[in-house]
């Protein structure tokens, strides 16, 4: 993976809606899950273009609490696509410095997957070249939910919480809030993606599927990120 930036500020936190991936295969007159496949092949390339430009977290939604609604024939190859693919690059991402996280719930994946995604994470949790953080049975309501029902549990009284406290409840707990939010395909939907942490994210939306995001493409956002004015509330100070 290479290092190095052309911009004067970058994104510390990249978000990722990884859309689009069955209308570009369908488009192609393929299966959906092939989409996913090439989808899936497209996360390696973007990774290392986002280590030369200098990011530090990259967070993907590979997998939402909502897409269990999917055709079961889709949903079972995602999981195998998942699977694969922790099988085949987890070696070569722990030897280029990334460390993996994941955010969402356990419930429902197969016990198989899951003790892949556990080793995962703890084979990388002493990386530092870049986070990959993993939205994989996400969605960010039931992440607040979560969150709640924990800090319930640890019996913390009303007082106790505070914005940092229950940030540090969510599966995000300890990662910077995301700076940029990118959506690929063409759609305008926040998708139920780190809506807690994406309070003050900059928003960039591309026609371009997935599949199809290369590195000019984040370039592209990156440029566009540069140039916004991000104020967090508070009135620009005059020069």
């Amino acid at each position: 993976m290479t290092s190095g930036t052309s911009f004067r500020r970058v994104p510390y936190h990249l978000g990722i809606v990884m859309d689009g991936n069955g209308r570009w295969a369908q488009a192609r007159g393929m299966p959906r899950l092939l989409g996913h496949r090439g989808g899936v092949n497209n996360i390696r390339p973007v990774l290392e273009a986002s280590v030369g430009f200098g990011i530090k977290a990259l967070t993907i939604y590979a997998f939402s609490t909502e897409n269990w609604a999917r055709p079961p024939a889709e949903v079972s190859g995602l999981m195998k696509l998942l699977s694969e693919t922790i099988r085949r690059q987890l070696a070569d991402l722990h030897a280029n410095g990334v460390q993996i996280r994941h955010s969402g719930r356990m419930a429902g994946i197969e016990p198989g997957l899951q003790q892949q995604i556990r080793d995962a994470l703890e084979l990388t949790k002493n990386n530092q070249r870049i986070i990959l953080n993993v939205a994989f049975n996400y969605g960010g309501r039931a992440e607040i939910v979560d969150a709640v029902r924990q800090i319930i549990q640890d019996g913390l009284k009303p007082d106790d919480v505070s914005e940092d406290v229950f940030a540090r409840y969510l599966y995000t707990g300890g990662l910077p809030d995301p700076d940029l939010i990118i959506r690929t395909g063409g759609e305008y939907r926040l998708s139920n993606f780190l809506i807690w942490q994406a309070a003050y994210a900059e928003y960039y939306a591309t026609p371009t599927f997935w599949p199809d995001f290369d590195k000019e493409e984040l370039r592209r956002a990156l440029q566009d990120f540069e140039d916004r004015d991000r104020r967090f509330g508070k009135v620009k100070t005059p020069s």
